[in-house]
């Protein structure tokens, strides 16, 4: 492969960085008070409950509402481990598996909104990228380690 100015495994590895950046900057820019208070979570549970499909609004009730607590930190974190963890480029294939699924619940979760859609869209995309593209053989942990 050709390519100007770094090697194409080098491109792909800042594609997985940016993304990283990406997760990072959606868990940083959370009001972490509110957020685990629960208002992060009663801000998708009234997005649910007008849902077009039904799996969606059961699903939430089933896995979300019993425990928003618990899940406003599942999410928060989960957002924060994938930043870093793409970052450092350390357990690269299963933090791009983790995010690619939890955009895909992003998207489905927020099918009406456009500006949301755009966003997840992009950033499966860039997981898949980075995941077929092998991300992790440059600059990253996972090729220091040897893993992989």
């Amino acid at each position: 492969m050709d390519s100007i100015w770094l090697s194409g495994a080098e491109w792909v590895a800042v594609l997985r960085i940016g993304l990283g950046l990406w997760w990072l900057e959606s868990w940083r820019h959370k009001d972490k008070k509110t957020w685990f208070q629960g208002g992060g979570i009663a801000w998708a549970a009234d997005i649910a409950t007008k849902h077009r499909w039904s799996a969606v609004r059961s699903g939430f009730d089933v896995v979300v509402a019993p425990r928003p607590r618990t899940m406003a930190y599942v999410v928060a974190y989960a957002e924060l481990a994938l930043g870093l963890g793409l970052i450092a480029g350390f357990l690269t294939p299963v933090a791009l598996v983790a995010g690619l699924l939890l955009n895909a619940v992003y998207f489905t979760l927020m099918i009406h909104d456009w500006a949301e859609q755009g966003q997840n869209s992009m950033m499966a995309l860039i997981s898949l990228v980075g995941l077929f593209g092998m991300s992790w053989q440059s600059w990253s942990l996972d090729s220091a380690l040897g893993l992989f």
